[in-house]
């Protein structure tokens, strides 16, 4: 019996997606829940798993886009597993095959060497007579209009991809075909040049940088943090906060809860536009920015106001292993009401973070760096971050935005009396 094997949906609103990798060949035994292939969204790359036991049929080829519910494997499920041979066998066999392969390969030379000799004769005579038949095109050659077309433009024609018979370029392919950019006059040293399509997740975030540019009023503000405060609380506490709870106390946790603060003081920077109708919610749902395997991702802390620090740091930990591995889901990457991004960690010192829509508002974080600063009067080193919003200014106003960014400075700068209560054993359930 063969079992049809069809896309699945991977979440709301997704209508295909990209065969990013064949993690098996066709004609490769399968295991039921094996993984076969990784797929891409314009959410997330998922793996798709086997649906039964038997041998696989490839219907599709990698980087095709599919739609959901399109079929892209068959798995004979009546086949039965092969069975192992052993290394010795293995090797004698391996022995034979190549003996054979080799006798075998010396008579096909002699027979090609006396075929080619006809062949040439044979050619010499179609040659004089197709000047009377109808003329043929190399494959992948461009038609008489494709290659004015391509000449027109400056493109070569060895760059294009032809759709019409054979591979042939046609005159289509000719109009949408784009010049490459000059490069100068060229040096001495090497000047390679590689392609790779960009996977489906790849184009949705370019997709979606631009039109956050696009279609927002973005502006950024900055600011300056003393960071000091929190790295005493970490050199005091992180030893034991590690040893009772199981994860670091790092910087994610303090920051994630200095923005849950600061939006309950500033609503407006916690809020959407939907048409001609500003949307505001009463919940926190925080997105942090994470590299993945993929690229950029940026899995949701749902309602980060109901955590605490021990809640932000196991969060955070569990989302990032998701996203490294491959494993987070759509659904745990949709939604979101306010981003965290953290270029820091590869050493940016300042960067205007574009927002996430339909997000109103982004807060970037960057390195630590020790600098001299003024404290009652004297000249003191601190390690000092520069921390950025940007914002939507459509529903944000410079008041509001400035005034957000400087009630994360005041937590973050006193977070025993600001995150903590004053309590701070309390405060990481020590």
């Amino acid at each position: 019996m063969a079992l049809e094997m069809k896309v699945p949906s991977p979440g709301e609103s997704i209508s295909e997606v990209e065969i990013a990798e064949w993690l098996v060949k066709d004609g490769d035994y399968v295991e039921k829940d094996q993984a076969v292939a990784e797929v891409d969204s314009d959410k997330a790359t998922l793996e798709l798993p086997a649906e039964a036991s038997g041998i696989i049929t490839l219907k599709a080829e990698e980087g095709d886009v599919v739609e959901v519910g399109e079929v892209v494997c068959l798995i004979d499920t009546d086949a039965e597993k092969p069975s192992g041979t052993d290394d010795k066998k293995d090797e004698k066999e391996s022995k034979e095959s190549s003996e054979e392969e080799s006798s075998k390969d010396k008579k096909e030379e002699q027979k090609a060497s006396k075929e080619e000799d006809q062949s040439s004769s044979k050619e010499k005579e179609e040659s004089k007579s197709s000047s009377d038949s109808k003329k043929t095109y190399a494959t992948g050659s461009p038609s008489p209009a494709a290659k004015k077309t391509l000449d027109e433009k400056g493109v070569d024609a060895k760059d294009v991809k032809g759709t019409g018979r054979d591979g042939r370029i046609t005159k289509e392919d000719a109009m949408n075909a784009e010049a490459k950019p000059s490069m100068g006059s060229p040096g001495k040293g090497k000047r390679g040049e590689s392609r790779s399509k960009m996977s489906m997740l790849r184009r949705k975030v370019a997709e979606r940088l631009v039109s956050a540019k696009n279609e927002t009023a973005m502006l950024t503000t900055f600011n300056e943090v003393d960071m000091q405060p929190i790295f005493d609380l970490r050199s005091e506490y992180k030893e034991k906060f590690k040893e009772k709870h199981g994860v670091s106390l790092g910087f994610m946790s303090f920051f994630t809860l200095a923005v849950v603060r600061a939006l309950d003081k500033f609503p407006a920077v916690n809020s959407m536009i939907d048409g001609k109708e500003m949307i505001t919610y009463d919940y926190k749902d925080i997105s942090i920015a994470v590299s993945g395997p993929k690229g950029l991702m940026v899995p949701v802390m749902r309602n980060a106001e109901n955590l605490g620090f021990r809640g932000v740091e196991q969060e955070v930990k569990r989302l990032a292993l998701r996203a490294r591995d491959g494993k987070i889901t759509v659904d745990e990457m949709t939604g979101g009401t306010f981003t965290i991004s953290n270029g820091g960690v590869f050493g940016s010192m300042l960067s205007t973070p574009i927002i996430n829509p339909p997000q109103s508002g982004i807060l970037g974080m960057h390195n630590i760096v020790e600098r001299p600063v003024a404290i009652d009067g004297k000249v003191e080193i601190r390690p000092i971050m520069y921390v950025a919003l940007s914002y939507d200014h459509r529903i944000i106003d410079g008041k509001e935005s400035v005034g957000f960014l400087v009630a994360i400075k005041e937590a973050l700068e006193d977070p025993k009396e600001l995150l903590m209560d004053g309590n701070v054993e309390k405060a990481l359930e020590l």
